[in-house]
């Protein structure tokens, strides 16, 4: 990715590989999931408004965290430099716009208990009583 980062070109090229081939694992396992009858499925989708994918979702949960925290913990990451971490933020739609589309949002600023609680709620609001979401393309 290092390679790619600060290539558009570069960056267009792969994304023409990869993104059909995590659609497809994407689409496969959905149908697994479909097969098996699962009423709920989560998909961890990086870039997910910026490429409309949100279109294809019944709801979408954001993860977010304060903008230091977010920082702190990626820098924290082997590899990763400030000039590296700022260039993924600029691929990426502004935190504050994520937080607007989401149907649910999970603080992970607030520890890894209240997280959890957040999800069992986010889980219990979409497949309670009333709720028939259903696995989709």
């Amino acid at each position: 990715s290092a390679r790619v980062l600060g290539d558009a070109a570069a960056m267009k090229r792969l994304e023409a590989i990869v993104h059909p081939l995590v659609r497809a694992q994407e689409m496969a396992f959905l149908a697994k999931a479909r097969a098996a009858g699962a009423r709920l499925v989560v998909l961890d989708i990086p870039l997910l408004f910026e490429t409309g994918g949100e279109r294809r979702v019944h709801a979408v949960a954001v993860v977010s965290a304060p903008a230091a925290v977010q920082k702190r913990r990626v820098l924290e990451r082997s590899g990763m430099t400030p000039e590296r971490f700022e260039a993924i933020l600029a691929k990426q739609l502004p935190d504050s716009l994520k937080r607007t589309r989401a149907h649910f949002l999970i603080d992970t600023g607030r520890g890894f208990d209240s997280a959890r609680h957040q999800v069992r709620g986010i889980v219990r609001a979409l497949s309670g009583p009333g709720r028939r979401p259903q696995v989709r393309d």
